[in-house]
């Protein structure tokens, strides 16, 4: 038994990220109404320690089920890497998608047996990221970047900037010097510069986007407790930030292809708020 299915999916991540994973369900799931809170006030949340993490995670949790949110998408590596073992074992009666880096399939289809990850510091540091290299990447070879600065320029909407780029090239020509042949995109961020990614790396270079994979989850835990939306009507979409109400809907159309209300929430001691118009 779950909360009826018409209640929107809850999803968050530390900024505009998380917009990769929406566009992903709502391309799978029109009919699904979604919440979505960017705590822009805190992005990113890759060099921020587990515990702020966790914090931020607990409290964001808390406030979309307050709103009546039916299941929650950690749709923020490092978030999920931080938080999302103890936000099952917090929640017990709520069913959480987070994000895995795609390491099993890049182990499983790579070819020269060489893999470049892109990730933040708190992915790579996290014990699922360490789990799953264990699983999954035995006999292949992981080339690991943090690309510093990348998540500051997609939040400014720069995905094709001289500074994204140069980031980009950065992280990508040590690894294909190294001979990779997939690369694994190990934060949310990361899928809006795919087009930047794929030309430095060239046709032959594999990029992995779990966006679709983490839909699919979404799709088949809702559909296993019933709660799936039916009907042709669009479900509607309500977004949230801790940053700054005109810049994040000024990144919508640009990332996200749709409009959508943005509504403003503040950080007070520990507790997230929502700011009256």
């Amino acid at each position: 038994m779950g909360l009826p299915d018409h209640s929107p999916i809850g999803i968050f991540d530390s900024g505009v990220g998380g917009l990769s994973v929406l566009k992903a369900i709502r391309c799978l799931l029109p009919a699904e109404s979604i919440l979505y809170v960017a705590d822009q006030g805190h992005v990113p949340y890759g060099p921020r320690s587990l515990e702020e993490v966790r914090s931020f995670s607990m409290e964001i949790t808390r406030f979309l089920l307050a709103q009546g949110a039916k299941i929650i998408v950690v749709a923020c590596n490092a978030a999920s890497a931080a938080s999302l073992q103890m936000l099952r074992a917090s929640f017990p009666a709520v069913q959480f998608v987070g994000m895995e880096p795609a390491v099993k399939p890049a182990a499983e289809q790579t070819v020269t047996g060489v893999v470049g990850v892109l990730a933040t510091p708190a992915t790579f540091q996290g014990a699922l990221y360490a789990s799953v290299v264990e699983r999954f990447a035995r006999g292949v070879t992981l080339l690991q970047n943090t690309c510093p600065g990348l998540v500051a320029q997609i939040e400014a909407g720069a995905l094709d900037g001289v500074e994204t780029r140069y980031i980009l090239a950065s992280a990508l020509k040590p690894m294909l010097a190294q001979n990779i042949d997939t690369v694994v995109l190990g934060c949310t961020h990361y899928p809006f510069v795919i087009p930047v990614i794929q030309e430095i790396a060239g046709s032959d270079v594999r990029v992995i986007d779990p966006a679709p994979a983490v839909a699919r989850q979404a799709e088949r835990l809702l559909r296993a407790t019933k709660q799936l939306q039916s009907g042709d009507a669009r479900g509607s979409m309500q977004f949230y930030t801790t940053g700054k109400v005109a810049g994040f809907s000024n990144l919508l159309p640009q990332l996200l292809g749709e409009e959508g209300e943005v509504k403003s929430l503040s950080w007070v001691n520990g507790k997230l708020t929502q700011k009256l118009a």
